[in-house]
């Protein structure tokens, strides 16, 4: 896991190059190199930021410079033993036992068609000395970062957008359709940018500069596809094997020559990961959180601690236990400048901690059960809105009857919150809509009505666009299984969205590597295979994982209810956070610019406070917000401007 950024046919690319790189000596601190060559008129410049992961030795430094071709790299590619063995056959000589050189050899090859056989999580540049062509190159699913910004015939990129506003010699525009975008799902979707003129290159993609200018995009891989083949497969009555599939993942994302942990939540896809970890390396670390007793017992929120400690008992793993009580007016902007752009998801926070405890206790790669509910349907949001759809057959009289009377129940009082009330409000807030309009209405901030109430009322137009994005991407689909539909929605826009690129950004800032095994194309494949009614049975999510997974695990474990990789929104924004709060309404930037409207904004925190309504994490999210076009538009910090 790296850091890397070059320029090509860029001005003073020496230089920017090197600003790009320093910026990013959080994700490498172990080594840095620079590679440069002339093109045509102009030239090249590859830099990297070195995380040592595997052949820690020179031989694996970078960019790697072999027989004409030029490699800045950033991931982990877990076949590599397989493809070294097939290219050693052929008759390549390798100097050492990286995966980059694996993938240096592969590309010369193979060219583009070496992506479609590339298992693991990556983003790449690599230049053709010969031709003088540079290809960028990013993941299947979107799990590494790569950023982008094209000026004529001269392109930039880098691992952090934070690195690219920064090296551009002048004032980036801020774009207020991401913004408009950031507010509805509380992060920027993997479609835009929080920059005009920046751009992240698409999972599964590749893109080519010619010295002569021209610029030409490819994909060799696309999940509606996968989708496709998912559903052929299971309506031919094939069952893939999930229990050894996740095992083989986990067998390969293990492949380190420095110590690997686990995320141990206590939760069902962690335990799992972890269990199945301690079996191919015994005695393997984990790290668990818990809370402050004050911010649980007002959250109501599950001990997981207790199920955390059973599976490290169990399975003989050392498990060290990190209480998230951080000062949280003192973590919000520096967070909020490690993601990069506007994120308002609190999870950020506790991986940023778990990965910075693990990082002083030496340990530089840890296992993560992200992505296994995005594919196998085990958030609340995909039962309810099963759940709507047999909800619509109650007679209108006695839902409108419901509705009322939930309406006037309390979320929290001033001694405790109620979940069961914050989820019957939140589930009759959609209950009664169409599927796209629902399934997007479960899991994003407002409805258009309430955006549109929010922001300046010339950006009408622009929440049309946004909401009009989402249901192109919903609906964009092959698939006859309701349940499939929204794995495919989440994995295309939530998964690459939000919960791998806070991961990314997050674990970096602590330089740290974090793995994903259910985000793996092999996993992906046979998560596709699953019919909807054997992802969600009766009541029960994630019910085809949760049988693989009774294996290895103890039932108590798989079927205790879902826990929460989240923070105490509620006590902190009734605590430390209020002051804040108040001081955003009142005199924020996001406000004096005209972007968002205060009253609407004013009538939230009211309600919030009366315990009516649950806002905490909407107004967490402006908070972010806030925080992020501080820094965005001050000239101070990323180097941007308000288009606002």
């Amino acid at each position: 896991m790296c850091g890397i950024a070059g320029t090509y046919r860029w001005p003073d690319g020496k230089a920017v190059t090197d600003r790009l790189t320093d910026i990013l000596a959080h994700r490498g601190p172990d080594g840095a190199g620079r590679y440069g060559h002339p093109v045509g008129d102009g030239e090249v410049q590859l830099g990297h930021r070195r995380l040592s992961i595997i052949d820690l030795s020179e031989t694996g430094a970078q960019p790697m410079v072999k027989d004409g071709l030029a490699l800045t790299y950033n991931g982990e590619l877990y076949n590599a033993p397989e493809l070294r063995a097939e290219l050693t056959a052929a008759g390549v000589r390798f100097r050492g036992t990286s995966d980059t050189e694996v993938i240096l050899e592969a590309w010369r090859r193979w060219g583009t068609d070496c992506l479609p056989r590339l298992r693991g999580m990556f983003a790449f540049g690599i230049f053709d000395e010969r031709t003088g062509e540079l290809v960028l190159a990013r993941d299947q699913l979107g799990i590494k970062p790569l950023f982008l910004l094209r000026r004529g015939d001269g392109l930039l990129f880098a691992s952090e957008l934070k690195a690219v506003a920064a090296a551009t010699g002048g004032p980036l525009e801020v774009d207020p359709a991401a913004l408009v975008a950031s507010l509805l799902y509380y992060w920027v979707p993997d479609s835009r940018c929080a920059y005009r003129e920046a751009e992240k290159l698409p999972p599964g993609s590749w893109l080519r500069c010619r010295p002569d200018g021209r610029v030409e995009r490819g994909r060799y891989w696309n999940l509606k596809d996968v989708a496709a083949e998912g559903r052929a497969r299971a309506q031919a009555g094939e069952r893939p094997d999930l229990a050894a599939i996740v095992e083989e993942s986990t067998r390969r994302h293990l492949l380190s020559d420095v110590p690997v942990a686990t995320f141990l939540s206590g939760g069902l896809d962690s335990s799992w990961l972890t269990a199945l970890a301690a079996r191919h390396q015994p005695g393997i670390s984990a790290y668990t959180i818990g809370f402050r007793a004050e911010d649980a017992k007002f959250e109501a929120m599950p001990d997981d601690l207790r199920y955390a400690r059973q599976v490290a008992q169990r399975f003989g793993v050392d498990l060290h236990e990190i209480e998230i009580a951080p000062n949280v007016l003192d973590l919000l902007p520096r967070m909020t400048q490690h993601l990069d752009e506007p994120i308002g998801d609190p999870a950020a926070i506790n991986t940023f901690l778990i990965c910075s405890a693990a990082r002083e206790a030496g340990v530089k790669v840890m296992l993560s059960g992200m992505g296994a509910d995005e594919l196998f349907a085990g958030y609340r949001k995909h039962l309810a809105n099963l759940l709507a759809v047999r909800y619509q057959r109650v007679p209108r009289p006695l839902r409108r009857g419901l509705s009322a009377a939930v309406d006037r129940l309390p979320v929290a009082t001033s001694r405790r919150g109620y979940r069961s009330v914050r989820f019957a409000k939140r589930f009759l807030s959609f209950a009664d809509l169409p599927e796209e309009t629902a399934f997007r209405r479960s899991y994003t901030m407002y409805d258009q009505a309430e955006l549109l109430d929010l922001v300046n009322p010339d950006l009408a137009g622009t929440v049309d666009d946004v909401l009009t994005e989402h249901a192109d991407v919903y609906e964009d689909n092959d698939l006859d299984d309701f349940v499939n539909r929204m794995c495919l929605g989440d994995a295309r826009m939530f998964l690459p969205g939000l919960n791998l690129a806070y991961t990314d950004r997050s674990s970096m800032a602590a330089s740290t590597e974090v793995r994903v095994p259910y985000v793996d194309v092999e996993v992906v494949r046979a998560a596709f295979a699953v019919p909807g009614d054997r992802k969600i049975v009766g009541r029960q999510g994630k019910a085809a994982l949760k049988e693989a997974a009774t294996s290895i695990l103890p039932k108590e474990i798989v079927y205790r209810p879902k826990g929460l990789f989240s923070a105490p929104l509620r006590a902190w924004m009734s605590r430390d956070l209020a002051p804040l709060v108040r001081e955003v309404v009142n005199d924020g930037v996001l406000v004096s610019s005209g972007f968002l409207r205060r009253d609407a904004l004013a009538r939230m925190v009211a309600e919030d406070a009366a315990g009516q309504r649950d806002f905490s994490k909407h107004l967490w999210h402006v908070l972010t917000l806030e925080y992020w076009y501080r820094d965005a538009t001050s000239g101070s910090g990323q180097g941007a401007r308000s288009a606002a």
